[in-house]
């Protein structure tokens, strides 16, 4: 079979590899759609953790895909079954797994991160994913592409879960990239009054107001502060959700925020640069709440999976390319250039 195969920081090659071989209590897959995102970048520049020196695998975790060949013992699916798969899966025993939170487990496996993923034509289900409810139904009439982005909203989901938006609640997306875009449309769907959305790059500024915002700001801090500020009357958001990776968006969320705000710093800092500097004091008398999160849980996804098969939010705009596996080094210029919001390759 073809696929996209890592074999160093900015050498991805689509090759010839075997087709896998399906065991007992596994799953063979026919990929359908597979979403690249920021973490693949990170892989294809040699940053990721789980991509050491010398690691030669197939990336790509965000995957919908129909069932090929059933391995015995498994029970529950069936042939040309559309399905998405969580990609995260624990040890099943430590106390982050018991209690549903196996993307905390220290010893977590996962497609494309530490086993080989969806950039191939075909994907082999390992047994424990399978025991573990990975294995995730898609309707029949959900664009595979959409379905490819039931990871990434499930990371979303988990995001704003500590954040309790309340109705009428003013929220301010720092940055407006594929993830602060599903923040946008999830604000507006639990019925945030007002939302905010604040990027650089004004084409993707331009376009969360396509997907639910009310305002969008891409020129300055300045502008960003006073806009804030006009269409609050001076409170602050009572919502701050720093969906990009950048140290400046995290300081200036505890700055905007109001008081008695909540803040979520979404996007993770590069591993050279991880600390920010603030001022503690105005955690401390304004009471705000800043939390974190990371990927997702198996029970995320089937959160996601509902609303996605559920067509509750449109998600037809984010998917804004689609590339053929052949062209994987194409799809990720595409991801790079900014231009974008989900790009997928569909082997």
């Amino acid at each position: 079979m073809r696929a996209a195969v890592y074999y160093g920081p900015e050498d991805l090659r689509v090759t010839e590899v075997p087709e896998p071989l399906v065991e007992a209590g596994e799953v063979l897959l026919r990929v359908l759609g597979a979403g690249i995102c920021g973490t693949d970048v990170r892989i294809l520049h040699g940053s990721h953790r789980k991509y050491p020196s010398g690691t030669v695998r197939i990336p790509g975790h965000e995957v919908v895909a129909e069932i090929e060949q059933i391995g015995s013992g498994v029970e529950g699916y069936h042939l040309g079954q559309r399905c998405f798969v969580a990609p995260n899966v624990g040890c099943g025993h430590c106390r982050q797994c018991i209690s549903g939170n196996n993307n905390r487990c220290a010893a977590y496996q996962a497609i494309g991160i530490t086993i080989d993923g969806a950039f191939a034509e075909h994907l082999k289900l390992p047994a424990a994913f399978i025991a573990q409810g990975n294995l995730i139904p898609v309707a029949a009439e959900v664009d595979p592409a959409i379905g490819s982005l039931m990871e990434p909203f499930a990371c979303v989901l988990r995001g704003q879960e500590p954040l309790a938006i309340r109705p009428g609640e003013t929220v301010l997306v720092m940055g407006a990239g594929p993830i602060g875009a599903m923040h946008v449309a999830l604000a507006r769907m639990k019925g945030a009054g007002r939302v905010l959305v604040s990027d650089p790059n004004p084409v993707r500024a331009a376009r969360a107001l396509t997907m639910g915002a009310d305002r969008a700001i891409s020129d300055g801090n300045e502008k960003l502060e006073a806009t804030v500020h006009e269409a609050t009357n001076g409170e602050g958001p009572e919502v701050v959700i720093v969906a990009a990776p950048s140290h400046e968006a995290q300081m200036q969320a505890i700055e905007l925020a109001g008081i008695g705000g909540r803040i979520n710093f979404f996007g993770g800092l590069p591993k050279d640069r991880p600390a920010i500097e603030f001022n503690s004091n105005t955690l401390h008398y304004k009471e705000l709440l800043v939390t974190a999160t990371t990927a997702c849980s198996t029970l995320d996804c089937w959160r996601a999976a509902e609303i996605i098969n559920s067509a509750r939010i449109d998600f037809r705009p984010f998917v804004t390319a689609r590339y053929p596996l052949g062209r994987a080094l194409e799809a990720f210029e595409e991801v790079q250039s900014g231009r974008t919001l989900k790009v997928v390759l569909e082997p």
